[in-house]
This record gives structure tokens, sequence and C-alpha cells, in this order.
């Protein structure tokens, strides 16, 4: 009769079999530290029931928990709920069990926004010159004046330049004693050069100066804009929407009124602004008007010839009629000065009101039919250029010497 071998396990019936004596043993384990546990709290209740607090309640812990307004939920909910009660009570917002209305919470919510900033202007689509335009104007972007060159400056004009106020603001802190040039306070009128030292309060001022060709922008503002820096109301001006420089600041040439449209310039030469803003010059601004009506050519001739306005007399140097469709007329006329509103003011001598008005040239700018509306276009160091020749100013914006 033949023996057989008993055969070895397989690998996976060895392994299944240890995994069935290891869960086995961490059973017996777990069955014994159970049964320790209950032996443990069993002990604990003898000691309570066999003391003198044997008429009390054996009730655990746990039972107060439970009935605790937060029973069910967890801490970090229940923080969570005290943080958003802290929080409204803060702000102001009042519960629900106050009579609080939902819109009371929307106004408050909304009168806690900010106003949103203003979107910058988009540039005019442009083409780009030849290659010797572009290599002048990088000549001409790259010329600097030496501190020789620059000259002394005005005080008070040196520090508006330098973007630290408007020309009357820096007059009225150096005439209050605020201002002091190389450790002496300075009066009305001082000059500086590069090199001084300029403190107000006692603070240093870095000051910038025009040593280079100023920069000059045409944008077309639209309706609803105005030409201010600060508005105590919230609106938007012309100047959130120009990019911002550094090096220098903007200087709007002349104003529009917050419902009048058009061409409007800015510059970093105070010179250049000054040459086309004054009365004196005499730069000519052309606006076209759309008014309810119609003047008669007796009319016409009055407002060229002049009218008395509330201020003192007023006329166009020149008006033009450029027909119109129905009740609307329109009219383009010229002037050479640029009072607070009076194109609107000498149409409404004659009882036209005015519904539309638009500046479409001032001096030797025209408003370009591609800049749209809310756009702005930044002139080259060529066209910048021929601007200075043309305003009698040298290539960096100081007044040529006779």
């Amino acid at each position: 009769m033949k023996t057989t071998k008993a055969r070895r396990p397989q690998p996976a019936i060895r392994e299944a079999k240890a995994n069935d004596q290891q869960r086995a043993t961490t059973k017996i384990g777990a069955r014994g530290q159970s049964a320790a546990g209950e032996s443990r709290f069993a002990n604990i209740k003898k000691k309570k029931t066999s003391g003198p607090d044997m008429g009390r309640s054996s009730t655990p812990a746990t039972s107060k928990k439970r009935s605790s307004p937060t029973s069910g939920m967890s801490r970090m909910v229940a923080q969570a709920i005290a943080k958003t009660a802290i929080a409204r009570e803060v702000q102001g917002i009042k519960p629900a069990t106050e009579n609080s209305t939902a819109a009371e919470t929307q106004t408050t919510i909304r009168d806690s926004k900010l106003r949103p900033s203003a979107k910058r202007a988009k540039k005019m689509p442009q083409r780009h010159g030849s290659q010797h335009e572009i290599s002048a104007q990088k000549q001409l972007r790259e010329k600097r004046l030496t501190s020789d060159q620059i000259g002394d400056e005005r005080l008070q004009k040196a520090l508006a330049f330098s973007g630290i106020g408007s020309r009357r603001e820096m007059e009225e802190i150096i005439e209050a004693g605020r201002v002091s040039v190389n450790g002496k306070i300075a009066d009305l009128g001082a000059k500086v050069s590069p090199g001084d030292e300029v403190r107000i309060d006692g603070k240093r001022i870095a000051l910038k100066w025009q040593d280079r060709l100023p920069r000059v922008i045409m944008y077309h503002k639209e309706e609803g804009e105005l030409v201010s820096r600060d508005d105590p109301e919230g609106r938007v001006t012309v100047f959130d929407r120009l990019k911002r420089i550094y090096s220098s600041k903007w200087v709007a040439i002349g104003r529009l009124d917050f419902n009048t449209s058009g061409l409007l310039l800015f510059t970093t030469s105070g010179e250049l602004a000054n040459r086309m803003m004054h009365p004196s010059f005499e730069v000519e601004r052309e606006y076209a008007v759309r008014v309810h009506g119609q003047l008669t050519p007796e009319q016409m001739k009055e407002m060229v010839n002049g009218i008395e306005l509330d201020d003192g007399p007023a006329n166009f140097a020149r008006i033009e009629d450029r027909g119109g469709e129905g009740q609307n007329h329109w009219y383009h006329v010229v002037l050479k000065e640029g009072r607070n509103r009076e194109v609107r003011r000498m149409f409404e001598h004659y009882n036209l009101m005015v519904s539309r008005l638009m500046r479409i040239r001032f001096g030797m700018f025209n408003l370009p039919g591609r800049l749209k509306r809310g756009q702005f276009y930044e002139l080259t160091e060529t066209e910048v250029l021929a601007v200075m020749k043309w305003a009698d100013l040298t290539m960096m914006g100081q007044v040529k010497r006779r």
C-alpha cells in the first residue's frame, strides 16, 4: 500500500489563516478592555452610592450636556453661531427677534459698501509709425536737462509740479510759514533750484523738475464725469479714468461741465496749460451745440457783437448754423475764453435750452473722429514737440527767454 505525503498549503491559504488568527486575537483583547472598563465603572458607581449622596440621582454628567440648547451640535458649530451673533451686534444689525425686516438688513449691507472704482479709459487704437519716426521719438523721450539748464523755479510752482497740491494750496501753506528752504522759513515768491532742501512741517520733500519733454493726452469726456480730483458725493472724476503717473501729475487744460462732453486735454506741463487757458492768449474753443428751437439772424449777430450776462459782457468769435431736424437745431460756436457755463447761458439769454453740448476743438487740437467716448490718445514725442513750438515754449516746457 502506497503512502502519500501531505502537501504544503498554498501561499494564499497560509495568508488567509494568518489573518483569521490575527482577527481572533484582536477580538479577545477588545473584550478584555471592555470588561475592565465595565468593572472600573461599577466600582465608581458603588463609591457614589455608598457615600452621603445616596438619595441623589445617579445620572451621569453626560445627561446635563444633552439638556443644553446646543445638544447634538458639535463644538465648531456652536462657536460659529456665537461669532456670527457678535459680528451682527458689532455691525448694528438687529436679530430677527427684534422685529427687524429684511429691507433694513439689505440697507445696512448696501450702505457699508464703498463706491466702486471707475474703469480706466481705454487707449485709442492707432497704427505704428515707420522705423525713422520710432527712432526719433525714442531720442526725444530719453533726452534730459542738466541741473544747470533747469535754473530757478518759484517755490509754489515746484511744489505743485511735484504733486503736493495745487498752486493755491501751496501758496496758503507758504504764507502760513509751514515751508522752509535750506533751513529758513520761505516767503511767498521764493525760488528754488535743484539741490535745495525743502521741508513742509519739518518733513523733507523730494521735488520733481521739468527736465524732460512733457506729456499730452487727448481725452473724450463723457457726460456725467466731473473735472475735479475729489468729489464729496463720490461721483466719478476724469482723473479716476486716466492712468496714473508717478514722475509728475496730470494737469487739466480747461474744464467741462458735468453735462458737457467732448475734447478734454491733459498735460504734465504747467506752462503749456497756462498758455492755453489764460484769457490773454485768446486760444479758441469750438463747441457743437444742440438747442430746442432756433435763433434768428438778428440774434446770431447780437451773439457775435456781444450780449450782457450776469457776470459781464460775453460774445462768440463765430457762430455757424448747422441745421437740424424737428425742434432740435445744431450750431457751431467759437469762444476765446472759458467762463463757467458761458455757452449755455448765452443761449438761455434768448430762452433757448441747450440739450447737448460738446467741445470739438481746443486751439490746434481737434477731436479725432476715431476717438470714442471714454477713450484717450497720448500724443507722440514728435507731436508734443510741435505743440511746444505752437505755444512758443521750449522743448521742455519753459518760457523762452527774449
